[in-house]
């Protein structure tokens, strides 16, 4: 892994904007360090090295007009931003995984376009992620940059390796982007970005010379294997056209071997085996586990009040009014004391007003969330809890309502599960359906997890935050296709859990059972709070869920 990681690293430095840049998977230590030694040693002298500082502004960022020398002058001063001031270097982002939507989404648009604010800005981006577990830099950045590199599992002493030498190719490839593009399919490499930046990386590693095996493997190995998502079949190495072609009469088969004693197949089975060898063993785990999970926004506590630039004002602050609404009486205010020091002889301003005394407006207002309930209405758990389960329900739906929240309520019983009553604010309609909600039946739990997650994600496509809260004892006997079983059912069921966190929804899982500790293994799935049904008031049980939501 590490000399895969130095020959990346002299690349880099050889040409950030052309490869784009990496992303390095590692916590902070030594062996991030040796790494980041390598790109500055491979790096031309001079060359800018900038490092992203967390919470910049647009100004900051890609130019603007520099406020405090405006202001000193009483004219418009420009300034170059930090894209352009990288302009033929790289910059280091610390906690990629953290960096907000915006922020990704113009480092993406000035490497595509080169260019800040009518600035040159062409550059190469080091995304250091430091996520644990689901974090992860966002997809679309990342897809811009050549190189996928982890190095979470290295020590100092594996540092040492060299990266390996090519070899003099015994001959050139007749068709060197017509493999890489294949090798791309095989993987499951979607993004036409893979084979483009693999082919670049594969030209540097040749040197000028002609574009041999050697330099397709390690292109291969270096760009396409982070971006795998499959595993190749047997018949991946040979082309669809090869395939259906029918085979050579028999008394040429001994001259075709003396004239091609290699066969391109053969040749192409090599790679695909040095490239499979390269894909970091977490990543198919993570891809039979549901797909590899991006990070997501970490929203508050239910109804808590949030900054936000539009909202009830609360207060002001230092700032700048750029980056939010200008409090004109503070500002004045913070102004006046100064007035008699700041004008010289000559001055007829009427006043002076510098940045320390910009004010800007503290905004706050409350995030909107959506509950979205899905209560387990089988026959199991209408002879247990649920007459209880839905005294608890009515109680959060009041006091969602109180907050201004929306509630939905899906219900599964019988062979499937129906969407009782969609996102609404209306309390009324809320404890109507709960009311004429019957019991009986088969436990499709795996049907119900699904309709909720149909749900939350239209909830979170519009705007607002969805949390699902599942009531259940969990104990399925119902399959998807309606059949019954209580092996399948409950392997399916845990399958729609894991959706879950993969979609990075919030949830809570309520065990209605008699016996408790039924629906454990759902929760554990979901990556959910558990909580046993209280053996008393529903009070108890509402309160509970408010603590932990």
């Amino acid at each position: 892994m590490w000399p895969d990681a130095l020959r990346a690293a002299r690349l880099l430095g050889a040409d950030p904007h052309g490869f784009g840049g990496a992303v390095v998977r590692a916590a902070p230590g030594p062996v991030r360090e040796r790494w980041l030694d390598a790109v500055r040693a491979a790096r031309p002298p001079e060359t800018p090295w900038r490092r992203l500082p967390p919470g910049i502004g647009d100004d900051s960022l890609l130019g603007g007009l520099d406020l405090a020398a405006t202001l000193a002058a009483g004219r418009p001063v420009a300034r170059a931003g930090l894209l352009a001031q990288a302009d033929g270097g790289l910059i280091v982002v610390p906690m990629a995984e953290r960096l907000p939507p915006g922020i990704a989404a113009r480092l993406a648009g000035a490497l595509d376009s080169g260019t800040a604010s009518e600035h040159p800005a062409r550059f190469g981006l080091i995304l250091l992620d430091e996520g644990e577990g689901d974090e992860a830099v966002a997809d679309a950045l990342a897809d811009r940059l050549a190189f996928r590199i982890d190095l979470s599992g290295l020590g100092i002493a594996d540092c040492d390796a060299a990266a390996p030498r090519l070899e003099a190719p015994p001959a050139p490839e007749d068709d060197p982007l017509g493999t890489l593009c294949r090798l791309a399919d095989a993987f499951g490499v979607a993004s036409l970005r893979g084979p483009i930046l693999a082919a670049r990386v594969a030209r540097a590693l040749a040197a000028g010379e002609p574009i041999g095996p050697d330099a397709i493997t390690a292109a291969a190995r270096l760009v396409l294997a982070p971006r795998a998502t499959r595993l190749p079949g047997p018949e991946a190495a040979m082309p669809e056209d090869a395939a259906a072609a029918p085979p050579p009469p028999a008394e040429d088969h001994a001259a075709e071997d003396a004239a091609d004693p290699a066969p391109t197949d053969a040749a192409e089975d090599r790679v695909l085996e040095a490239v499979r060898a390269a894909i970091p063993p977490n990543l198919l785990d993570q891809l039979l586990a549901g797909g590899v999970r991006l990070s997501t926004a970490k929203a508050g506590r239910v109804g808590q009040p949030a900054a936000a630039r539009k909202g009830r004002p609360i207060g002001s602050r230092r700032g700048d009014p750029r980056r939010g609404r200008l409090d004109l009486l503070a500002t004045l205010r913070a102004a006046a004391p100064w007035q008699a020091l700041r004008r010289g002889e000559g001055d007829t301003r009427p006043i002076l007003v510098r940045r320390d005394d910009l004010r800007i407006r503290i905004l706050r207002q409350r995030t909107e969330t959506t509950t979205v309930f899905c209560v387990d209405a089988s026959g199991s758990a209408a002879l247990e809890r649920l007459a209880e389960a839905k005294g608890a329900v009515e109680l959060l739906l009041a006091e969602a309502y109180v907050r201004r929240d929306r509630v939905a309520l899906v219900a599964f019983r019988g062979a499937g599960a129906e969407l009782v009553l969609p996102p609404t604010r209306s309390l009324t309609r809320a404890k109507r359906g709960l009311s004429g909600l019957p019991g009986g039946g088969g436990t499709p739990l795996a049907a119900g997890i699904d309709a909720a997650l149909t749900v939350a994600l239209g909830v979170r496509r519009s705007g607002s935050r969805p949390v699902i809260v599942l009531l259940t004892d969990g104990r399925a006997n119902v399959a998807r296709s309606g059949e019954g079983g209580r092996a399948k059912a409950g392997a399916e069921a845990l399958q729609a859990a894991r959706a879950l966190p993969a979609a990075g929804l919030p949830a809570l899982v309520i065990d209605t059972g008699a016996r408790g500790e039924g629906a454990r293994a759902v929760a554990d799935a979901m990556a959910a709070r558990y909580l046993v049904l209280p053996r008393a008031d529903a009070g108890l049980l509402s309160a509970a869920v408010r603590a932990a939501l």
